[in-house]
């Protein structure tokens, strides 16, 4: 089904979306149901380039399979090459690549043979994660869920930032979660120096500040016509995501029994990944935003506010706060070594 086409118009005078300014659905007439066939029917990718990170699994796969099935050429960078050669074995118009979100290095490599290619790059799919996994440190010192989840998404989108510009029009879509409402950013204590690391804190902080960077990059990209959004994909059955996680996580949070069987509640409430990755591939295509970034999307919509005293649906309104957003910029630059002025 395809959407009914809203006017925009009630945000044109909104130029930015901090403290939550444009959080408010569209109205795209998709739903948490709606699938990536569904979000991109009748729009056409031929000529455009889009790179999606984690793109040989899960929601990822399915991301990269959507645009390229739509005409464009994807590039999927990987970790493990094999892995990825086998899972998207048969897809046309996919290139593979080289590159670990844990080395710093190995993702100004990945970048700079693209940017020798000379392409512009249309669309940014910073889709690779982790979670659940017990303390580790990058090379940097550096919380493997901050590194992984949020600063590799800060320093691959700065170093192909020629190659965005180069696309007159180009997207980066870096998916969150509603783990955001986990936790705030710890500007503190971000790396887990000075307090008891608790897996879910990170995860939260670090998908807290993806949101915050999304909103930022949306502000001082749009004059260069890039646009920027997080997405929440939903809770996604068959994926690796929980691969570390033990089994005391799960009963904790109420996910399984105490035989490790998944609770009926809880299977019914998770989405296929054909309907995780939608709202991806809506934020990427949609013609409904070609006026609007900065924004959280969930169900391939806009999302709402949550309130600030519970867990819901929606985005809490710290992890778009104006001051916080800069904070977050400048730290991001000293701790990844990149001064990026746009």
């Amino acid at each position: 089904m395809r959407p009914n086409f809203v006017s925009t118009k009630r945000n044109k005078m909104i130029q930015n979306n901090n403290q939550g300014a444009l959080q408010s659905p569209l109205g795209s007439g998709f739903n948490a149901k709606s699938t990536t066939a569904e979000v991109i029917n009748g729009i056409h990718l031929n000529g455009k380039t889009a790179i999606v990170t984690g793109g040989n699994t899960g929601i990822g796969l399915e991301t990269a399979r959507t645009l390229a099935a739509a005409g464009a050429t994807v590039i999927v960078p990987a970790r493990d090459m094999e892995k990825a050669r086998k899972n998207l074995q048969g897809t046309a118009d996919v290139e593979i690549a080289e590159m670990d979100l844990m080395l710093p290095a190995s993702i100004d490599a990945f970048a700079e043979r693209f940017l020798a290619s000379g392409r512009s790059l249309d669309l940014l799919i910073n889709n690779a994660g982790i979670m659940w996994v017990p303390l580790r440190r990058d090379s940097r010192g550096i919380e493997s869920q901050l590194a992984t989840n949020y600063l590799a998404q800060f320093q691959l989108t700065a170093k192909l930032w020629p190659a965005l510009k180069k696309a007159n029009g180009a997207r980066v879509v870096n998916v969150s979660s509603q783990g955001h409402q986990f936790a705030h950013f710890n500007f503190d204590d971000p790396n887990f120096l000075r307090r008891e690391y608790d897996t879910l804190q990170g995860y939260g902080q670090s998908k807290t500040a993806v949101n915050l960077f999304s909103m930022e990059l949306d502000n001082r990209g749009h004059s260069a016509q890039v646009r920027a959004y997080s997405v929440h994909p939903g809770s996604i059955g068959g994926t690796e995501l929980g691969r570390e996680a033990p089994l005391e996580l799960f009963q904790k949070m109420g996910f399984v029994d105490a035989a490790g069987n998944l609770l009926p509640e809880m299977a019914a409430s998770l989405k296929t990944i054909p309907q995780g990755a939608a709202t991806t591939v809506w934020c990427a295509t949609s013609p409904l935003l070609n006026n609007i970034g900065g924004v959280y999307c969930e169900d391939a919509d806009i999302a709402k506010l949550a309130p600030e005293s519970a867990a819901s649906n929606g985005v809490k309104l710290y992890s778009l706060d104006e001051s916080d957003a800069k904070r977050l910029w400048e730290l991001s630059e000293k701790l990844t070594g990149i001064q990026w002025n746009i």
